[in-house]
């Protein structure tokens, strides 16, 4: 295709999806996904879409379904270096960018030590929380990654009832208090339009 690659977290597949769908762009956008488990090494993000990059023209505009996501700036400044036309997904993280700036401000404001789950995590959260940091071999590393938290928020997307309760779920396992938002897909909708809009702009 000859209009802006997408290149998104596998954790996005979904709700990207439905969002394009949504938009009317499922079938002129070309998207492919990162493995979602690089949400747990995020050091490993830019090197992944480098790679990606290097067969793909320089003038061909780029949107990152990304934010930030732990790289602690490095994804900015690879793309300031880069010489392309890149533009990424706003905020910090994708709990930013589903519950929109605004509403996340108040949640971390309210209780710093706040551990959040989005519908791809729940789901996965064995998989990508609980193998992924150790605690099926090694439970007592819980107090080390969790000791500090005080509740775990799920911000849905959808209103799966089997995902609330694999987030009620998670939190018990965790011990952690159980907090449900209901973002839905608007929050995360405005910012993949946009983005898109300046990705070829």
């Amino acid at each position: 295709m000859n209009g802006p690659l997408v290149l998104a977290c596998g954790a996005l597949v979904r709700e990207l999806r439905t969002v394009l769908h949504q938009e009317g762009l499922a079938a002129t956008i070309d998207v492919e996904f990162l493995p979602a488990s690089l949400h747990n090494r995020p050091e490993r993000i830019v090197p992944a879409l480098a790679a990606r990059l290097v067969d793909v023209a320089p003038d061909r505009p780029v949107f990152l379904g990304y934010a930030d996501c732990g790289t602690g700036g490095a994804l900015d400044s690879w793309i300031e270096r880069s010489g392309r036309t890149i533009t990424r997904l706003p905020g910090a993280h994708c709990y930013e960018f589903f519950a929109g700036v605004e509403r996340f401000g108040e949640l971390h404001a309210d209780e710093p030590g706040t551990f959040y789950l989005t519908d791809f995590l729940a789901r996965h959260f064995d998989a990508l929380v609980w193998q992924g940091l150790g605690l099926d071999r090694h439970p007592q590393l819980r107090e080390s990654y969790f000791g500090n938290y005080r509740r775990l928020v799920l911000l849905s997307q959808t209103d799966d009832p089997a995902i609330v309760d694999a987030g009620r779920a998670a939190s018990g396992r965790l011990g952690l208090e159980f907090v449900h938002v209901h973002t839905g897909l608007d929050p995360f909708r405005a910012p993949v339009r946009v983005g898109l809009r300046s990705a070829v702009t």
